[in-house]
């Protein structure tokens, strides 16, 4: 019989903190500077990404717990196992982002908050304002092919840096809600996620919004992806395809700037705003009614679960309900 586990809570209120609180530390020069118009910023942003890793392992540790023998598996780094599914949800992971990506912008035009023009003036218009006077203008069509045949490349790329990110978010937190269920450890992580960005997006990160607005948006942009996100962790019980799945999204987040007629609202139009959740949902409801979500692998011992007493050998669920 399996023993019931139970979230402890003084672990996760520990992670937060440490990964929010870092999380402004790295933004204090930004908003003590000139925000993100300092020469820094790009530095600090990546910075930023490796303050969840920080707090995953000092937590892990601090707590000694998961025993050791067992942080890998918890934390979803190895083994790799059954070799094939975590094989396919790599790739998913790899190549799904751009389709949802590209998803958002049909439903955003769809919606009308933004214009696509696939004469790509709009792009011209950016190359030409970016270039030096006097240099020669790039074929636009040129430029539109090379950004889509580098995405692959991108998203490898951008794994580096999301693993820092992945490593707390999916690969401690996640697991650590697990007991509550799936869909309230989905949701919580993801709008922890999303209000962990609060120093960068009250700066005017991503939707242009220095007030409460564009918190709001992006902590739901960041609860839809990450349930997707989550979704590839849970079903793959490895770290690894959620890492490139979070590259993979990074890499394609500007795909609307190739075809948008002109600056796009992407609080309404970009992938973590109103149509990326739209698109999300899409994708969400397919994994609903495929019954996804209920195949889990066990992911290892909690570092903030307790057991009863005697019990410290029953494994994690195999399948946690919503």
């Amino acid at each position: 019989m399996i023993a019931e586990q139970k979230v402890r809570w003084i672990p996760v209120v520990a992670f937060v903190l440490i990964a929010c609180g870092l999380a402004w530390l790295v933004a204090l020069p930004l908003w003590l500077g000139d925000g993100l118009a300092e020469p820094v910023a790009p530095v600090l942003l990546v910075v930023m990404m490796l303050t969840p890793a920080v707090a995953a392992l000092t937590v892990t540790f601090a707590f000694g717990a998961p025993a050791r023998g067992m942080r890998l598996r918890f934390l979803g780094f190895w083994p790799l196992r059954p070799a094939k599914r975590v094989f396919w949800l790599l790739l998913i992971g790899w190549l799904g982002p751009p389709v949802v990506v590209a998803l958002g912008i049909v439903i955003a035009a769809v919606l009308g908050v933004v214009q696509l023009d696939f004469t790509f003036a709009g792009l011209s218009a950016q190359i030409e304002q970016a270039l030096p006077p006097g240099a020669p203008m790039p074929p636009v069509g040129l430029v539109v092919i090379s950004q889509l045949a580098i995405l692959p490349i991108g998203a490898l790329i951008n794994s580096i840096p999301a693993l820092g990110e992945e490593l707390g978010w999916r690969g401690w937190l996640l697991p650590a809600l697990r007991p509550l269920g799936t869909w309230p450890a989905l949701l919580l992580s993801g709008a922890i996620w999303g209000l962990w960005h609060s120093p960068v997006i009250m700066l005017g990160y991503n939707f242009g919004r220095t007030d409460a607005s564009g918190v709001l948006f992006m902590t739901v942009g960041c609860v839809a992806w990450g349930v997707l996100l989550g979704w590839l962790r849970l079903r793959s019980a490895s770290i690894w395809p959620a890492v490139v799945a979070h590259g993979s999204l990074n890499a394609a987040a500007g795909l609307i700037f190739l075809v948008a007629a002109g600056r796009p609202d992407l609080a309404l139009a970009g992938p973590l705003g109103v149509a990326g959740w739209a698109a999300a949902a899409v994708v969400i409801a397919v994994l609903l009614i495929t019954g996804q979500f209920r195949r889990q692998p066990e992911l290892g011992v909690s570092p903030a679960v307790s057991r009863p007493a005697g019990d410290a050998e029953a494994p994690a669920s195999p399948t946690v309900g919503p």
